[in-house]
């Protein structure tokens, strides 16, 4: 480890993730573990996407002045992005934003001891081992990983750096979560018996750039570089654009909206992965080309061999009704933890007649309220772009000078990784999805499951 903190990183050499990550350099200047409390924390943007332009942009101007922190540069393999990014940024900042064509200049140029990291999916956990390898702690959007492998090599390269990194779980800084977490952790709720989420929009523009397609040319990006690790195919700007459509560089509605809820059933249980999942669904409406399903249904098993705390976890999704209200609803014997109306109630729960018919005492949970129980979030009275985000934000950029782990650590990620990945599987093949603990690899059919 001594050595290769001296030592320019090879090209595809990098946590055997089988990809070009660029020749970084760490010094003992950049691999600080403390930043002192009257430095300021200079932070490049590493993908200027909407993204982050909607939600961590106004996060961050939110609380950068109180915690002392910078904008001070942009790396985006399109100079357009690049370009847009560096105005931005140059306007908000009211100083010049060095503009880097890639991630290697960028960490090479020493500019940077943190990063915002919104690239595409797939390219999360790769862009997460330059970072920390450059010296940098991270922001890293969700999905974490797409596959197996880079999520196993981000964890270890994370770990191995004692770097901060932040997972976009952004629910894990929301009050009402973190009392509806310590509610079912209290064991107060009694045993999870099931939980439903649902995510369902009306959007055939979801997720699609038609007016931004025709601009991207070949020569005005690195196409190389967007691919990473994934199996080369002629240049194509819907791919680049639409990644979220197309499988191997998105798993689409797993990993950008399940990745959300799957990681609060995390959270609450305990649990880091599934013991199964079944899933199908497919293109039902908006057929415009597209791979990734507009309706998916998935059905996964939690719990352990003693088959005494086993509960059934139910992800429904669709793009072609509904209002953009995402769901959770946590179930026991006793009543249920709602998420969309942030009570705890008796519904459904085991009434006096039918426990009376079986020579069993009632159970019902009380009439509560989350936000009786919310423990409260420091929040800038400039509340510019969504509370949980603004929040989560903040969260990371206490933790980048305190040294603390975030709300959302990269375990987290990992976590949520499997899940999506174990979906994304049985989407795949049309087979029940499992996981190894011993080897940490997602299995179909007694075979690892490969893109």
């Amino acid at each position: 480890m001594k050595n290769s903190r001296r030592e320019f990183i090879k090209k595809g050499a990098v946590a055997g993730a089988g990809t070009y990550l660029g020749a970084l350099s760490l010094s003992a200047k950049n691999y600080r573990n403390i930043i002192g409390a009257n430095d300021r924390v200079r932070v490049g943007v590493v993908g200027f996407s909407d993204r982050h332009r909607s939600s961590h942009a106004p996060s961050f101007m939110n609380h950068y002045k109180e915690l002392n922190f910078d904008i001070v540069a942009v790396s985006d393999i399109w100079k357009k992005r690049r370009d847009e990014g560096s105005a931005f940024w140059k306007e908000k900042m009211q100083h010049d934003i060095t503009g880097f064509r890639n991630n290697e200049e960028l960490y090479s140029s020493k500019m940077v001891d943190a990063v915002f990291m919104s690239t595409a999916d797939f390219q999360h956990a790769l862009h997460t081992i330059e970072a920390v390898k450059g010296g940098c702690d991270v922001y890293a959007e969700k999905p974490f990983a797409e596959t197996m492998e880079d999520n196993r090599a981000a964890l270890r390269a994370v770990r191995e750096s004692n770097k901060i990194v932040q997972i976009g779980s952004q629910r894990r800084s929301g009050a009402n979560y973190k009392a509806a977490a310590a509610f079912v952790q209290s064991g107060k709720f009694g045993n999870v018996t099931m939980v439903e989420l649902t995510w369902n929009v009306n959007q055939p523009g979801r997720w699609r750039r038609t007016a931004l397609v025709p601009q991207l040319k070949e020569e005005d990006t690195d196409w190389k570089r967007f691919l990473l690790n994934r199996p080369y195919e002629p240049f194509n700007a819907r791919h680049y654009l639409e990644f979220r459509l197309f499988w191997p560089y998105s798993s689409g509605m797993p990993g950008q909206w399940m990745s959300h809820q799957i990681d609060t059933v995390h959270w609450f249980s305990g649990l880091k992965h599934p013991r199964s999942v079944v899933a199908n669904g497919g293109v039902y409406v908006w057929k415009d080309g597209r791979q990734n399903w507009d309706t998916t249904a998935a059905v996964f098993e939690y719990g352990d061999d003693s088959n005494e705390k086993n509960f059934q976890v139910i992800f429904s999704s669709r793009m072609h009704n509904g209002d953009e209200n995402p769901s959770e609803i946590y179930y026991s014997n006793g009543g249920e933890l709602n998420l969309i109306t942030n009570k705890i109630s008796p519904r459904g729960g085991l009434h006096e007649k039918e426990a009376a018919a079986m020579g069993m005492k009632p159970n019902l949970l009380p009439e509560m309220s989350l936000s009786d129980m919310e423990e409260k979030v420091v929040a800038s009275a400039n509340t510019g772009g969504d509370l949980l985000t603004s929040n989560h934000v903040r969260n990371w950029m206490e933790c980048v000078r305190s040294r603390k782990q975030p709300n959302a650590p990269v375990e987290a990620g990992y976590s949520h990784s499997i899940a999506t990945i174990m979906t994304n599987a049985s989407v795949r093949t049309g087979y029940k999805a499992t996981f190894d603990e011993a080897t940490q690899e997602v299995m179909v059919n007694g075979k690892v499951f490969k893109y």
